[in-house]
């Protein structure tokens, strides 16, 4: 079953992302789309020739991590834009942000610090699925430093990519940009 890009161009016109900047992240996106599919043909294919033992197997196989988690990673971004970033202070995710870190500004206050670090990456709120606990996790790599077990409940890409065209290094700026498109319901309906 090959995976198939997601059509994100509602975002377009979307107030702080300039239209190039968005299509190029849609483009950069696709292109994980269709490495992982590559990527997954290949190793398939090499499996059925019995060639699983050898150096290039192993490879691929580390590579599928980098374009899997960059194709669903970009997935989890562009779907919770689109909104217009208003928080419901009485809704089921607001509530969670408030038990596990005092209050929803304490939360937003950890995750755009960690948003603002120097380097390259994602921040992602995941949640513990044994727990059910909030974390802010800052993500070098698409492929490295996931939590095990846990769902990502708000992604942002911190990439330059995804905002030097529009902000160049006032990388603050766009995640300003960021909170104020966000889909709260969206990101909530990740939520266990």
């Amino acid at each position: 079953m090959a995976y198939t890009a997601k059509e994100y161009a509602k975002l377009i016109g979307m107030a702080g992302f300039s239209d190039t900047l968005l299509k190029n992240h849609f483009t950069l996106y696709q292109g994980y789309v269709t490495n992982t599919n590559k990527l997954l043909d290949t190793i398939e294919q090499m499996l059925k020739e019995g060639k699983a033992a050898n150096p290039e197997f192993a490879e691929l196989k580390r590579r599928l991590g980098w374009e899997f988690n960059g194709m669903r990673l970009h997935e989890y971004y562009f779907e919770t834009l689109g909104g217009n970033g208003a928080v419901d202070v009485n809704s089921r995710l607001a509530r969670k942000k408030i038990e596990d870190f005092g209050s929803i500004e304490a939360w937003q206050k950890d995750f755009m610090a960690t948003a603002a670090m120097r380097g390259i990456g994602w921040v992602v709120m995941y949640q513990d699925i044994v727990s059910g606990r909030l974390f802010n996790f800052w993500i070098n790599e698409h492929d490295q430093g996931h939590p095990a077990g846990c769902m990502p409940i708000l992604v942002l890409d911190v990439f330059e990519h995804a905002f030097m065209l529009d902000y160049g290094l006032k990388r603050a700026d766009y995640i300003e940009a960021f909170f104020k498109n966000v889909d709260w319901k969206a990101v909530e309906a990740r939520l266990k």
